[in-house]
């Protein structure tokens, strides 16, 4: 038995009967997918990871990884019709349904799905539990699993390294996680020592004051105002997702507006959000608030260790602005603000330590942090240039993070091979139909690219 770190058992212990702490994929691909090559690489590359023939056990109020001892591939591998036309109305229902539904705890937190029969070709859908890692890295595991189209197709075996497709992947990533991640190490250990020594609280207070005066700020800030986004959890979720932007379009509106392409999207979002909440709600001269999450992991860490490494930011969308330009100044402004700021670290530590207390403590905590937002909004970079994944080209991947306690409502962004992948997961109560908000955002990008051309 390994123990688990308190980060990952703190995400273990968010996984509830409405909101379940799984990260939810989809692959699209170009043609049917060989089941025996694809079980080849999962035995060849997933498998490498010892996480993924583990299992969670809890003794003595502690928790584990330990092997399966029936560990088998076919208890993670599943073969999944669509009925007619097998369309995206049709996917997304069945991810909707596989999303709804918890893992087995009595085996290794994952599993695929693999739709034999999808459009033209085929979909593949992933489930793993937050526990195992953070969004970003289980990306790049995913993605380790597939070779780049420009090569030959080959399930052989590469083992985490220099020269690996893991590190190829993953070394661009590292160079651009924001500078701090000692920050957030040294936050852990001087939390830790505070809690065995109460009386330093002073000197640590003087040698972190950034730190306490964002605990604070979060402590104190008022929660989001009440909107459909903050209905009671039913458990049944939804999703959806838009045709992919181009990538060159996005980069171009970003140059033309003086930004970047996170602030172009976010401001996107924001717009799909106000014209979506604006049929239930008419007072929209407000703010709400989404949750990022920010990586910390080192640029000089083992690139084959999983678990979560990641801080959450709180970011203010400005759904109450009428005015598509004034949106993006503001989002701008905001994204700046977090960058100089030390919240994801200290939101990290605060993971850290809750982790190592007990459950009801835990679980007031994290619903009391996610009172401060309306959502979850993720953007993971991705490779520039197409992969293939068992000889299938992939044509459009799509990854969602769970939602941590009364939060129901999650946007997805993905960069992969020139193109943006926008989706959004919601708890049903929130957002019955989100093809109504991705296709706001595609309207939303649209009005947007319209007034950065009018600026040149």
């Amino acid at each position: 038995m390994e123990p688990m770190s308190s980060v990952d058992t703190a995400w273990l212990h968010m996984d509830q009967g409405e909101n379940h702490m799984m990260i939810v994929g989809v692959l699209i691909l170009d043609r049917p997918l060989d089941l025996t090559l694809f079980r080849r690489v999962l035995e060849t590359r997933l498998l490498h990871f010892d996480r993924f023939r583990q299992r969670v056990i809890e003794r003595d109020n502690k928790t584990y990884w330990e092997d399966d001892p029936h560990f088998n591939l076919d208890n993670h591998l599943h073969r999944i019709g669509l009925p007619e036309p097998a369309g995206q109305a049709e996917l997304q229902e069945l991810v909707a349904d596989l999303a709804s539904e918890p893992l087995d705890f009595h085996h290794p937190l994952w599993q695929f799905h693999l739709i034999d029969r999808y459009e033209n070709g085929a979909a593949l859908i992933s489930r793993i539990h937050h526990c195992i890692a953070d969004g970003l890295a289980l990306v790049q595991v995913l993605m380790s699993l597939a070779d780049e189209a420009v090569t030959p197709d080959t399930a052989d075996h590469f083992p985490p390294g220099e020269g690996s497709l893991f590190e190829r992947l993953y070394r661009p990533l590292r160079q651009a996680v924001e500078a701090g991640t000692h920050l957030g190490h040294n936050l852990i250990s001087e939390g830790m020592e505070l809690a065995r020594h109460p009386e330093k609280v002073r000197q640590w207070a003087q040698d972190a004051e950034d730190i306490v005066r964002e605990l604070v700020h979060l402590g104190l800030s008022p929660p989001d105002p009440g909107t459909c986004l903050h209905a009671p959890l039913a458990g049944r979720k939804r999703i959806a997702w838009a045709q992919p932007l181009d990538l060159t379009a996005v980069k171009e509106s970003a140059h033309q507006l003086g930004g970047t392409v996170n602030d172009v999207l976010m401001t996107a979002a924001a717009g799909a959000l106000r014209r979506y909440l604006s049929a239930s709600d008419n007072d929209l001269n407000r703010e709400l608030h989404v949750a990022v999450p920010f990586s910390l992991r080192p640029r000089d860490q083992p690139i084959n260790r999983l678990g979560n490494q990641f801080g959450l930011v709180i970011v203010p969308l400005p759904i109450g602005e009428p005015d598509a330009l004034e949106r993006f100044r503001r989002v701008q402004q905001a994204m700046t603000d977090i960058k100089n700021s030390v919240q994801p670290q200290v939101t990290f530590g605060l993971l850290d330590l809750l982790g190592k207390g007990p459950v009801a403590v835990e679980k007031f905590a994290l619903d009391t942090l996610s009172n401060k937002a309306s959502l979850v909004m993720t953007n993971v970079p991705g490779p520039v240039t197409p992969f293939r994944i068992a000889g299938a080209l992939i044509l459009q991947p799509l990854v969602w993070v769970p939602q941590s306690g009364h939060l129901g409502v999650g946007f997805s962004i993905l960069s992969y091979a020139g193109s943006v992948q926008f989706g959004v997961i919601a708890d049903s109560q929130m957002i019955n139909d989100p093809n109504q908000v991705t296709r706001y955002f595609e309207e939303s990008f649209s009005d947007l690219q319209e007034l950065a051309s009018l600026r040149q």
